[in-house]
């Protein structure tokens, strides 16, 4: 492993600064036509402060796979945060998680009410597909990739690992292929789709998408490793949402099922196994101004996250 980085590398910078412009620019041309107040929480939630991974993998898969210019991809991007945004508006409601923080600042539904955070939660899953609908792509791959969000995030994806998360507090989890299942779902479905759409967008062929999509997967379960991590080790100042309500919901963690200390390391493996995945994809990149530098230096930073 390379040394633990100091600060987001500059994919994550760079691709932050971008979406949050063009977010501000979509909430924009969307102010007239919705009522104030559902657009004032859609913004809020959107434009709450996030690092912007999934859009960062999106962009990162397609410039290594020979996606040219990113303004092709970059309605993906922004629908796939929306999308994200969504799940997290829905995920603190308190017929879920129930939580008062989300990136240091209050939760929708605490800004504003409960059945406004479920509105707003609803219209940013719509614009997700709307704006997929905006990429600069044929329409086969449209389809395409409005087909792989639908099921990226719904019944066979996030929601259905959301479900399966609520029930494993009311059962025993037995081993780590059960955890591993719940969150291949709810946190690596997105993730995965990031780096597949990021692949389609760029014409990849079929060689580039699978490791692209092992990398998706990796990073997937990487990144909820160490957020079971930090949920247990650091404080909610720290974190920007409640601290410990893992343990307290008697939820299905790698940290309750392995330990800090084998949580770390299968996240390790994980990492691991993201950077083989990485490698793989160079290998198969003829230009050799493109490289998998960027994944790389995500992978790393994901893995120490909180260090």
């Amino acid at each position: 492993m390379q040394p633990i980085p100091a600060s987001p590398p500059p994919l994550l910078v760079d691709t932050a600064a971008t979406v949050n412009h063009e977010l501000e620019r979509i909430m924009a041309r969307y102010q007239p036509s919705v009522p104030d107040r559902l657009w004032q929480a859609m913004r809020y939630s959107l434009l709450a402060g996030g690092k912007r991974v999934r859009p960062a993998l999106l962009l990162a898969c397609f410039d290594l796979c020979g996606g040219g210019d990113r303004a092709k991809a970059m309605p993906a991007a922004l629908a796939i945060d929306a999308m994200h945004t969504y799940s997290l508006i829905h995920d603190d409601l308190p017929c879920m998680d129930d939580d008062d923080l989300r990136r240091g600042h209050p939760t929708c539904h605490r800004k504003f009410d409960e059945a406004t955070a479920v509105l707003a939660g609803d219209a940013l899953q719509a614009l997700s597909f709307s704006l997929l609908l905006e990429v600069d792509a044929s329409d086969s791959v449209k389809a395409q990739l409005c087909r792989k969000l639908a099921q990226a995030a719904g019944c066979q994806g996030m929601v259905g690992g959301q479900m399966l998360d609520m029930e494993a507090e009311r059962w025993s989890v037995e081993g780590l292929l059960q955890v591993e299942r719940i969150h291949l779902h709810k946190t690596g479905a997105l993730l995965r789709f990031s780096c597949d759409a990021g692949a389609l967008l760029a014409g990849a062929d079929a060689t580039q998408q699978h490791h692209c999509i092992r990398f998706g997967e990796a990073i997937g379960l990487l990144f909820q490793i160490v957020d079971d991590l930090l949920d247990a080790t650091a404080s909610s100042s720290a974190l920007g949402k409640s601290a410990g309500k893992d343990a307290a919901q008697q939820k299905a963690t790698y940290v309750s099922l392995l330990g800090v200390e084998g949580a770390r390391e299968r996240a390790e493996e994980m990492a691991s196994i993201a950077l083989e995945a990485c490698d793989a994809l160079a290998a198969t990149v003829a230009d050799h101004n493109r490289d998998a530098t960027p994944l790389r230096q995500l992978t790393e930073y994901i893995l120490h996250r909180g260090s």
